[in-house]
């Protein structure tokens, strides 16, 4: 197992969900979480305990990335804090691209990460500024 802090495994892992995002692949976007998990943000958080409430969470994303005409989204890791042998703490900037190829203001989030034999996952989410 890599360690995970090995930028190449995050960079790939960040591609991998990215691209489940704009695909609409709640499938695959469930697949890149630790259960349970949890989403926190200024005004809500919400936790899930199976991949289906994953994938409930997320099938609201699908239909904003289409009505902005958004064909990708790549993960700028800003920051990556390792925390213990298995967790991770990783600073990542969205950019998103639309169908004529144009930047589209993206997000920022904090993600605590958990690797293990079945690779890194996502444990919480955290949306900053």
């Amino acid at each position: 197992m890599r360690a995970p802090t090995d930028l190449a495994n995050l960079t790939d892992f960040f591609d991998r969900y990215g691209s489940a995002l704009t695909r609409g692949d709640v499938a695959a976007v469930a697949g890149c979480y630790a259960l349970p998990g949890m989403v926190v943000a200024d005004s809500y958080s919400f936790t899930f305990a199976s991949p289906a409430a994953v994938a409930l969470s997320f099938l609201g994303a699908a239909p904003a990335y289409r009505d902005q005409q958004i064909v990708a989204a790549h993960a700028q890791l800003k920051d990556v804090q390792p925390l213990s042998d298995a967790l991770v703490m990783v600073a990542v900037e969205w950019e998103y691209l639309d169908s004529a190829g144009n930047a589209v203001p993206g997000e920022s989030y904090r993600y605590l990460i958990r690797s293990d034999a079945g690779g890194p996952r996502i444990t919480t989410v955290i949306a900053t500024h």
